[in-house]
């Protein structure tokens, strides 16, 4: 034991043998004060004191670490929010457009009921069901945020899907209809509608004794007596597809309206149009005249369907 008391003192007299002194002096005319350090004192201390400053620094830019991740840790839970927000939105815009896919559906249908067209597309079948929804908004970022966030996004990737076959199939089901109403308008305005010419019937569509025979005969369509050269114009559109002189019906004109309609008028003074014009309703196609086998100034008004004479009161509208 006192070996080792006096292995401590022998060590303790060397480590404390060189020595700082250190004077502090008030002035040039005051009072000294002077004292030592043993220099190993100094070197531990310092060593301490370069430890000390190490970890402070370490824990310094630890929290510095800290407070950067929770900044940025905010600010990737403010952009899910907004993200968040963006996909709902988006995902109403799209339940919208649905609704709008449905109330053209319903047009549409309509449409096919009023026009006795069979319904050979289905716009949207009943399969089509678009879904809306999630998980409340103030989650924090986490595994069901994730989740959410990638559901929501394929349900919308599925419902773009359907949104676009929808619209596919209702182009389809609209070209047809928009074939059926123009030929439904190229229907009616190539029917006679309207007077080839104002005057009055001196014979209309029927059996009568003809004035030049005295014999019982078929009168194949109305004489309609007006001034010599008043126009006479086409009740419909439609193809001239003859202009003839005939010993009956005079200076006569043909037109073809298509399905199936064709209108003659004879007698005329003057022809205003060649064959093969495309003429138009209320065009004026002749002046009135007296040729051919007739009494006085007229026109005389045809029209046949698919080969055969008809009433042309029937094609009529306009009084």
């Amino acid at each position: 034991m006192r070996k080792w008391i006096a292995s401590f003192r022998a060590f303790s007299k060397r480590f404390l043998s060189e020595k700082y002194t250190i004077i502090l002096m008030a002035d040039l005319a005051g009072r000294m004060t002077r004292f030592s350090v043993p220099k190993n004192i100094v070197k531990v201390g310092a060593g301490f004191a370069a430890v000390g400053l190490c970890v402070f620094l370490y824990i310094s830019f630890s929290m510095l670490s800290v407070n950067l991740h929770l900044d940025e840790v905010e600010h990737l839970r403010e952009t899910s929010m907004i993200q968040k927000q963006e996909i709902q939105r988006f995902a109403l815009r799209v339940e919208e457009f649905q609704n709008l896919m449905a109330r053209l559906e319903k047009f549409d249908k309509k449409l096919r009921i009023i026009t006795a067209l069979e319904n050979t597309c289905t716009v949207a079948e009943k399969s089509d069901v678009f879904g809306v929804g999630g998980p409340n908004t103030s989650e924090g970022i986490g595994q069901a945020s994730e989740k959410y966030s990638q559901g929501i996004l394929n349900q919308l990737d599925e419902d773009l899907g359907k949104l676009a076959n929808h619209a596919k199939r209702q182009e389809v089901s609209f070209h047809e209809l928009d074939g059926f109403f123009k030929d439904q308008s190229s229907l009616l305005t190539s029917t006679p509608s309207i007077w080839p010419t104002r005057g009055w019937i001196t014979s209309g569509f029927s059996y009568r004794v003809s004035p030049f025979t005295g014999m019982r005969e078929m009168h194949e369509g109305l004489d309609i007596a007006t001034h010599l050269d008043a126009a006479v114009v086409a009740p419909a559109n439609g193809v001239v597809v003859d202009v003839s002189t005939d010993n009956g019906y005079g200076n006569m004109v043909e037109i073809d309206h298509g399905y199936g309609i064709v209108t003659r008028y004879g007698h005329n003074s003057k022809v205003l149009v060649r064959r093969g014009e495309r003429v138009k309703r209320g065009q004026v196609i002749s002046k009135v005249g007296n040729t051919g086998r007739s009494t006085g100034p007229h026109v005389h008004y045809e029209v046949r369907l698919h080969g055969v004479p008809v009433n042309p009161y029937r094609y009529i509208l306009t009084d």
